[in-house]
Formats: C-alpha cells, sequence, structure tokens
C-alpha cells in the first residue's frame, strides 16, 4: 500500500459546518482503497482554492518534497487548484515522481495525454473562479446600487437576510447613538469615549470590548448617516437603510477628530474649563477648587484680577439665556413666514437641475465612447473630453451633495424652536458635557472678570437671521 495524503477543501468557514468536507473524505477513503493506497495524514482547509498562498496546502506540498509521502489523493482537480500559479506547483510534484490522484477522475498522469487533459481542466478551473469572482463583483454592484449593504452589518445594525436592508439593532444602536452624542460634546478622546461606551453596555460582535480601532470605524462610517462607501475604491452610494446621526452631525465629528480636540480625561471635570476668557488681558481663565467652591482666575503676573467664583458665572449665563429665549409670539411669526417663503421649492429646483446636468454628462459621455468605437472620434479627442465630463462630474455631484435636503431644513426649523423657545430650562437640565456643547453653540464670545461677566450670542441665534430657515449650514459660525 502506497503512503499518500489525503487534501479535502471548501471554500468558506460555514461550507466547513456541513457535509461537504465528509463527503470528500469518504469519496477519497474509497478511491484509496481501489487504487491500492493508504492515506497516512489528511489536510483540511478552509479557504478558496483561487487565492495563492494557501497555509495548510503550501505546508502539504513542502512535506511531499520532503518525502514524508509518495502521493496526493484530492477529490476533485479544483479542490487542489483554481489558479494556475498552484496548478503549476503540483505539476512540478508529478516531474519530481510524486503521484498525484483525482478521486472522481480516473486520469493517468504517467501519460502525456492524461497531462494534458489535467492542464485544460485546471484551465477550466481557473476560468471558472474568475467568471464566478466577475459575477459575484456585478451582484455586489446590483445590491450597493440598490442602496443595500451586501457585507456583515456595522456594529449597531442587524443583518436581514439577501436582499433586505440592514436595520437598527435594539440594544446596540441606541449605544451607537449615545456614542455620537457623546463624541459631538467634546468631552472624550477616543481612549475615554471606548471606556465609558463598555461602561454603559457597548461590546462588539463577538460580545467583548470595543477597541480603539473598532471605535474610530465607527465614527469614521459614512454608513450610519445613509451613505455606504466602498473604502477600497472610494465609491459611495445612497443606502436605503435608517441612518442613526444627521451629515451634519458625522461632517462635525469628523473636524472633532481631524483636529484631536478631545480633552484628554481629568481629575476635576470643571464646568467653565477652557469656556472663559479674561475681560483684562484676554488670558484663560483657570479653575480651582477651594473647600466646597470652584474659583476661577487669570494666571498672566501682570493681570490685576483676582479670584470669584463659579457662581458668578452660573448666574450670568441662566440670565443670557432667559434674555434670547424667543416668546410664543415670535416663534409663531416665524413659522408663519417659514410656511409662506420659498426656500424649498427652490432647493427642489436647484437638485433637479443638477441632477438633469449630471444625466445629460454622463450622457455626452456614453455617446462619446460609441463615437471612439464606432471610428468617428480618436482616442485623444475622446481623452480630452472625458478629462473634461469627469472634471464636470465632479463639480456637478459636489455642488448636489451640499444641497441641504428639505427633511433636514424641517429638522432644523424644529431644533431651533425647541431650543430657542427653552433654551434657559434646558441648559438647567442638562448634563456637564452637554451644558458645555450647549454654550460652545449658543456664545461666541465668553469673557469675564471680577467686575462683569460678558456673553455674546452666535448669529443663528437670532430670529432675523434664521428668517432663511436654515440652522443646519450656520451653526457654529459667529
Amino acid at each position: 500500500m502506497k503512503p499518500c495524503f489525503g487534501y479535502i477543501r471548501v471554500s468558506t468557514l460555514r461550507q466547513g459546518e456541513g457535509v461537504s468536507l465528509e463527503a470528500q473524505k469518504d469519496a477519497i477513503a474509497e478511491c484509496a482503497i481501489k487504487r491500492g493506497l493508504t492515506i497516512t495524514e489528511w489536510f483540511e482547509e478552509k479557504e478558496t482554492a483561487a487565492k495563492i498562498g494557501r497555509p495548510i496546502f503550501n505546508h502539504m506540498i513542502a512535506r511531499l518534497r520532503r518525502q514524508h509521502a509518495i502521493g496526493l489523493v484530492v477529490h476533485k482537480l479544483d479542490r487542489s487548484a483554481r489558479n494556475l500559479q498552484d496548478w503549476a506547483t503540483v505539476s512540478q510534484l508529478m516531474d519530481e515522481d510524486i503521484e498525484f490522484h483525482i478521486a472522481t477522475e480516473p486520469i493517468d498522469f504517467s501519460t502525456r495525454g492524461g497531462r494534458m487533459t489535467a492542464d485544460f481542466l485546471a484551465v477550466i478551473a481557473a476560468d471558472f473562479s474568475r467568471n464566478q469572482r466577475e459575477e459575484t463583483r456585478k451582484g455586489l454592484q446590483g445590491r450597493l446600487k440598490q442602496g443595500l449593504y451586501p457585507f456583515k452589518s456595522p456594529l449597531g445594525y442587524l443583518d436581514n437576510g439577501k436582499g433586505k436592508a440592514k436595520t437598527p439593532c435594539p440594544i446596540a444602536s441606541p449605544l451607537i447613538k449615545e456614542a455620537f452624542r457623546l463624541y459631538l460634546s467634546g468631552q472624550h478622546s477616543l481612549k475615554s469615549l471606548r471606556e465609558e461606551m463598555y461602561r454603559r453596555g457597548l461590546r462588539n460582535h463577538s460580545g467583548g470590548k470595543v477597541s480603539l480601532h473598532g471605535i474610530e470605524k465607527v465614527l469614521s462610517n459614512t454608513f450610519y448617516y445613509g451613505k455606504i462607501t466602498i473604502l477600497r475604491t472610494g465609491d459611495t452610494y445612497d443606502g436605503i437603510h435608517e441612518p442613526l446621526l444627521s451629515k451634519a452631525e458625522y461632517k462635525r465629528i469628523q473636524m472633532i477628530k481631524s483636529r484631536r480636540c478631545g480633552p484628554k480625561v481629568t481629575k476635576h471635570n470643571f464646568l467653565f474649563r477652557g469656556l472663559f476668557r479674561c475681560a483684562d488681558c484676554a488670558g484663560p481663565l483657570i479653575p480651582e477648587r477651594q473647600k466646597a467652591h470652584v474659583y476661577y482666575r487669570c494666571q498672566c503676573r501682570e493681570c490685576p484680577m483676582k479670584t470669584f467664583r463659579e457662581d458668578r458665572l452660573e448666574t450670568a449665563l441662566r440670565a443670557r439665556l432667559a434674555d434670547i429665549q424667543l416668546s410664543k409670539a415670535a416663534i409663531k411669526e416665524m413659522r408663519t413666514e417659514w410656511k409662506h417663503g420659498k426656500l424649498t421649492s427652490n432647493l427642489r429646483q436647484q437638485r433637479r437641475s443638477l441632477t438633469a446636468s449630471i444625466e445629460a454628462t454622463e450622457t455626452k459621455l456614453a455617446r462619446a465612447a460609441d463615437l471612439l468605437i464606432e471610428g468617428g472620434l480618436d482616442q485623444q479627442t475622446y481623452d480630452a473630453k472625458k478629462a473634461e465630463a469627469n472634471f464636470d462630474l465632479v463639480q456637478l455631484r459636489s455642488n448636489l451633495e451640499d444641497l441641504p435636503d428639505p427633511a433636514d431644513i424641517k429638522r432644523d426649523r424644529d431644533l431651533y424652536v425647541s431650543t430657542m423657545s427653552n433654551v434657559a430650562n434646558l441648559y438647567a437640565n442638562l448634563t456637564k458635557p452637554e451644558k458645555r456643547q450647549l454654550l460652545e453653540n449658543v456664545f461666541s464670545k465668553r469673557i469675564a472678570n471680577t467686575a462683569r461677566v460678558f456673553l455674546e450670542v452666535r448669529q443663528w441665534t437670532d430670529p432675523q437671521f434664521m428668517k432663511g430657515g436654515v440652522l443646519t449650514t450656520q451653526k457654529g459660525r459667529n
């Protein structure tokens, strides 16, 4: 009985949990008995044969070359190789007098005709693999164009099977939203956000703590605001799944990340730390705790300002917020103006115009390609037209992307009214990070000394400024 290795393979781990491996093993064992072979060792792999560099396959080949067995038995030829490089390796083994047996194919590899038949089968297997890969790509592309994400769902979403959109996980999605909110507050670095979200119950797909890289991926993933981005190609698609944050919030998160402005965790998390400047010298006001109270002072040596208690800042803030709070009459007047305004209709018209221009440019580019194929256009002229069209498409798509969505405008209007009609009470009920975020959004200038506290409101809080009804594009500007 000739000692041989038995090699069995499936393309995926999921296939390995089924009967495929056992069926291959039984066929190889039966073939070995018929041909007078003994399987001395089994090599089992769960990876596609189209991929070069399979570790178990390479280990087995090395063992065969060291004469640990005189032959190799596989179920079918495509179980050993679906790429021509690995088939060349197997062919070299046969040239080195290593026997090769296919359980389902009675091919005599000792003859030139048998080797040629096997070479043809290897070419067919490689072509099948290429075709399968191409069809898979077409299927994925089709899903993406439909707004579906054909890969494993991001953290916070559930997979619902092929052809169905991802849906927010009832347990994880509220935690992901909370992670976005906390990071937007400016009070967390990636590390502190990771620890805080673990404390609140956020877990990765395996049930463990989300890694720093995982937290960074969550904050960078466009999927959470409704866009599907393929990182390898840079292509983007409009998703049909339910987003967990707005595009404006996503942009603010990226701005925070790029500036690395998440503060480090400190022993004392003072409410107004870093928010106020000295009214005398414009230096930062530094907080410190003395017994039961927090005091603020300027550390510039030449500055005459003395320390004052945090209570003064709190009292001045509440009074200023009460001053800018909108009355019911002002809100009613504003809603009337919005109702009769033409902002949303103008935006819809702009969107239709840009979409039509994009379609016209794409049609023009396709027509130029047809003319090139038909011989009515030379390659140089086509390349120039293509470059011009692609430049126009980038500009048009960018302009379309930057247009505010009517749904976002309505949301921003509702947010503005709910905030500015009750801003004083809202401030009183917020947590410390939320209070800091509110103050930064509402006041562009915050200075104080022992005599006065001056707070300059941002332009978007003015009812006159909001007559147009777009808050998102102006938020955070002076």
